[in-house]
């Protein structure tokens, strides 16, 4: 097992304007689960790849327990790498493929079998060690490319989207089986994932990165709690936060026909900015059929009843359906409003964001 650290990595490839990656600094500790999340083309796959060996570092460094791996062939790295199409050989049974590597390495056959064996007990593979590919679901199949992987004992796991080819269902319940069994390894393991629930529910922490930049890095409940960005309190979390302009007056910020309080320290930094505006986030829970907060008037264009919830997309007095992007608001499913409804909800101001729109980088 050991640490890994990206210092000012960069990956530029070929022909590219742009780095994929850019100057990303990371330190990720021995034994924890690092989740790299954000949008197609964010250069998460790329900073993986880049640990991996499979991606040349343009410049800056790549170590592993303290050791520069930037040039080193990937057979040199101690990773295993978990692949979002598995890749498994089709001809090789289980068995034999979760144990290939070692056989490559010279294990004694009787050596590599118990390792196989202890391994697939862990993954609840073993009755399935003579089949071949082909014979087993999705869900299995990821399986084995996890115990192939496993079975090697590397010191960091990699794995790029692995569970992205499952369907709903066994997406949730694999994902809870990679976290356990990662806790119950203990080893130092770099996934990436453009999910950001799988994200929140899996990491220990989670770098998000954007446009081949590294956003913010930290707890699932600090990135949602705490986002340091107007990008990130818009990516982390489901449904989104709302954000939403909100015009600056001489005691907030006027959103529809409710005057939220700012923060003194808020309200200074966006007169030093020369703000008229500034953006709002508020989460869909951040609004209460009863309270003591500013009460904000809407009409329900939308009711997602979802059993112990109902989301309720609204629109704000003056707003254009075509141009303004509806407001999501968490009601009791056992009493949503109907389409149309006009409603009037408190907002807990204490759990409002605020962002200079023009830098989108979070206020006070």
């Amino acid at each position: 097992m050991a640490d890994v650290s990206y210092v000012d990595a960069t990956c530029v490839y070929p022909g590219a304007a742009e780095p994929a990656v850019s100057n990303l600094n990371l330190d990720i500790k021995d034994g924890e689960f690092m989740v790299l999340v954000g949008p197609s083309g964010s250069g998460k796959s790329t900073a993986l790849r880049m640990l991996a060996g499979l991606e040349e570092v343009t410049s800056g460094q790549i170590t592993i327990g303290g050791r520069d791996v930037s040039y080193t062939p990937p057979k040199d790295r101690d990773i295993a790498m978990v692949f979002q199409n598995y890749a498994l050989y089709p001809h090789m049974s289980v068995g034999e493929n979760m144990g290939f590597a070692l056989k490559l390495k010279g294990v004694p056959k009787e050596e590599r079998r118990q390792k196989v064996l202890d391994v697939a007990k862990i993954l609840g593979l073993e009755d399935y060690l003579e089949r071949k590919p082909k014979a087993l679901s999705g869900g299995q199949r990821q399986r084995v490319a996890m115990g192939r992987a496993i079975v090697r004992e590397p010191s960091v796991f990699l794995m790029d989207e692995p569970l992205s080819n499952l369907d709903a269902k066994l997406r949730v319940e694999t994902r809870a089986n990679v976290a356990a069994l990662q806790a119950r390894l203990g080893t130092t393991t770099v996934y990436v994932t453009h999910d950001q629930v799988e994200a929140m529910t899996m990491g220990h922490r989670v770098a998000v990165l954007k446009d081949g930049k590294l956003q913010q890095v930290d707890t699932p409940r600090n990135l949602y709690d705490h986002p340091d960005t107007e990008f990130v309190a818009g990516f982390m979390g489901s449904p989104a936060m709302n954000l939403r302009r909100a015009k600056l007056t001489s005691d907030g910020a006027q959103l529809g026909d409710a005057l939220i309080p700012l923060d003194p320290k808020v309200m200074q930094e966006a007169s030093s900015a020369n703000l008229s505006e500034v953006t709002v986030g508020l989460r869909p829970e951040s609004f209460t059929v009863g309270g003591d907060g500013p009460a904000v008037s809407f009409t329900a264009a939308l009711v997602e009843e979802l059993g112990a919830d109902a989301y309720v997309y609204a629109s704000l007095p003056g707003d254009n359906d075509l141009h303004d992007k509806h407001l999501v608001v968490r009601f009791d499913g056992r009493v949503p409003p109907r389409i149309n409804d006009t409603l009037k909800m408190h907002i807990l101001t204490h759990e409002a964001h605020v962002f200079n729109p023009e830098t989108g980088l979070r206020l006070g």
